[in-house]
């Protein structure tokens, strides 16, 4: 019985002994680290946030949405009316509900120029015009026919595709530089102008322009010969881009179904400057 308590002490002891060591260990790695972080790096470009006007360029992936609003019934729709195809029966009727959603998130693609305004240590005024490039589908929940195009088989989304002119105006605000490092935040608008072709036979048509508010999160990177930016930004519609229906030619309830169609992007870029 002695021989049993002594050793269930030693061992006791021994763990006690053993989470000492491992605590010890576990503070000298954090020491470690802290101590690392906080090492004092070369830094690169020290004067270019002291640059009244620099310029530079952009790259970046961009995906396009829809914020839709649709009328329920279709009926609620005071431009709605029944329609007719080669004396048949309306296809649609008043009572009808008929929905539109954005069926999935497609990569586009993002490319621009940066100038940019120094204002005070810490803020700066930044015009970054460019091109964006996307394509959103619209998922109904009836069939979608186009008299322009035979499907192979039943489709039920219509797919529109935008060459967006960018025209974005931002303020950049930006924290203590760390090392050479530096995050930053951006808000701001900008104006779009989408110059894809688009026919009057379109199911669904959108307005050329429209504004948006803007606001953006990133990072600076002072490297030795450049700042190498990471930034991803959200830019939320303010207008109805809904356009005029389809003529006579093609069946006109997949835009009279729409209320409200306004256009979000959301864009991962990459700056060089």
């Amino acid at each position: 019985m002695h021989n049993k308590r002594y050793i269930q002490r030693f061992n006791i002891q021994l763990k006690s002994i053993s989470v000492k060591r491992v605590f010890i260990v576990v503070l000298f790695l954090l020491a470690g680290l802290i101590s690392n972080g906080q090492k004092i790096k070369l830094k690169h470009l020290t004067t270019f946030d002291d640059k009244l006007l620099h310029f530079g360029f952009s790259l970046g992936v961009n995906t396009l949405d829809f914020s839709v609003r649709n009328y329920l019934p279709i009926g609620a729709n005071p431009d709605f009316y029944e329609q007719t195809w080669a004396g048949t029966t309306p296809q649609v009727f008043k009572n009808d509900t008929i929905r539109a959603d954005v069926a999935g998130l497609i990569p586009g693609f993002t490319v621009g120029i940066i100038s940019n305004l120094r204002l005070s240590r810490d803020l700066d005024l930044r015009f970054l015009p460019g091109m964006s490039f996307g394509e959103r589908k619209l998922l109904y929940n009836v069939p979608v026919i186009d008299n322009n195009i035979d499907f192979l088989e039943t489709q039920y989304d219509y797919s529109i595709k935008s060459t967006f002119l960018d025209f974005p105006l931002h303020v950049k605000y930006k924290a203590l530089r760390i090392n050479n490092g530096r995050p930053y935040v951006t808000f701001g608008g900008a104006y779009r102008i989408d110059i894809s072709k688009s026919a009057s036979q379109d199911l669904v048509g959108l307005k050329r322009g429209g504004f948006y508010a803007e606001l953006g999160a990133g990072w600076d990177n002072y490297l030795q010969f450049f700042r190498f930016s990471v930034e991803a930004k959200v830019s939320l519609g303010l207008n109805n881009q809904l356009g005029e229906g389809p003529d006579n030619t093609q069946r006109q309830y997949y835009t009279d179904a729409i209320r409200s169609l306004k256009s979000n992007i959301f864009t991962l870029l990459f700056h060089f400057e």
